[in-house]
Parts: structure tokens; C-alpha cells; sequence
């Protein structure tokens, strides 16, 4: 038999739905990976910490970040490293607790930001943009929306964007 002649056998709707959902994401972000870390020198798991940076008007704390994106504690703290000696984010003191850093996008991180957004846009325009319509959206939003639902009431994991 050879490698083009396998198949995953009789599979249920539901089986067939979730090995979907696996195998788009999982190619959408390697194609995504891929195109960051060749235009911008910025691999995906950056560009996840700037993307939630970018939407807020307040410098946040480590550990929110860590709550929201799908990176582990010691990653975030990686990826914060080593965004802050790229001069893409800073740290600046907590103004509640003299011990503690927020951490918030500089300007040159915010224009990297949007240089990059501007890449995975392109990168995903013909896999996904160009064959998705309104309503196509719209299904996915709506699948997203009761997946995270269950999240958030503890059932499943990671919470993510």
C-alpha cells in the first residue's frame, strides 16, 4: 500500500468534524509560522503575545497574558524576553504594586505588529479568506463561540483568544 492509499477508515460526522478542526488548525498556523518567521524574523507564538498587547490601552501583567493566549507560563515569560531585547515591548512598573511589571507594545513593536498582521493576512488570503464567504464566517464564529463557552465554564482547555 502505498503512503497516498491510506485513509483514517469510517470515521462519525463528529470524529470527521473534529479531525477537521485539528487539521485546519494546525496547517493554518504552520503556514502562518512559516510566513511570519520569514518576513518578520517573528515566530507565531510573538505574534500571539503582540496580537492581545496591541488591543489594549493599558500596559497588562505577565500573568493575564498567560491566561489568555495558548502559551504556557514559561513561555510567555520567554517570548516577553525576548520581544523586550528586540525593543518591541517594554516593561514598566505596576502603578498598584511597587513589585510587579506590566508590560505593553512600544511603538516600533506596534508598527512590527501591524507589518506582520499585514503577512498573515496575505498568508492566509487564498487558504482561507478567498474560500470562506460571510456566511461561512459567520458558522465558524458560531461553532467558536460555543466551544469557548465550554472553556469557560472549566469544561475543556485552554481558554485562547
Amino acid at each position: 500500500m502505498s503512503r497516498d492509499d491510506i485513509t483514517l477508515g469510517e470515521l462519525s460526522g463528529r470524529d470527521h468534524a473534529f479531525y477537521g478542526l485539528v487539521w485546519a488548525g494546525t496547517t493554518l498556523t504552520a503556514r502562518v509560522d512559516h510566513a511570519l518567521s520569514r518576513a518578520q524574523d517573528l515566530p507565531l507564538s510573538w505574534f500571539e503575545v503582540m496580537l492581545w498587547l496591541q488591543a489594549q490601552p493599558e500596559p497588562v501583567a505577565p500573568s493575564v497574558l498567560g491566561a489568555k493566549t495558548l502559551l504556557s507560563r514559561s513561555q510567555v515569560s520567554r517570548v516577553v524576553d525576548a520581544l523586550q531585547a528586540r525593543g518591541l515591548i517594554e516593561r514598566v512598573p505596576s502603578p498598584t504594586d511597587a513589585r510587579s511589571v506590566r508590560i505593553a507594545l512600544t511603538d516600533d513593536g506596534r508598527r512590527v505588529f501591524a507589518e506582520a498582521d499585514a503577512t498573515r493576512r496575505h498568508a492566509l488570503a487564498d487558504v482561507f479568506d478567498d474560500l470562506l464567504d460571510d456566511t461561512d464566517i459567520a458558522a465558524l464564529n458560531t461553532v467558536w463561540a460555543k466551544l469557548k463557552g465550554e472553556s469557560a465554564q472549566g469544561r475543556a482547555q485552554p481558554a485562547g483568544p
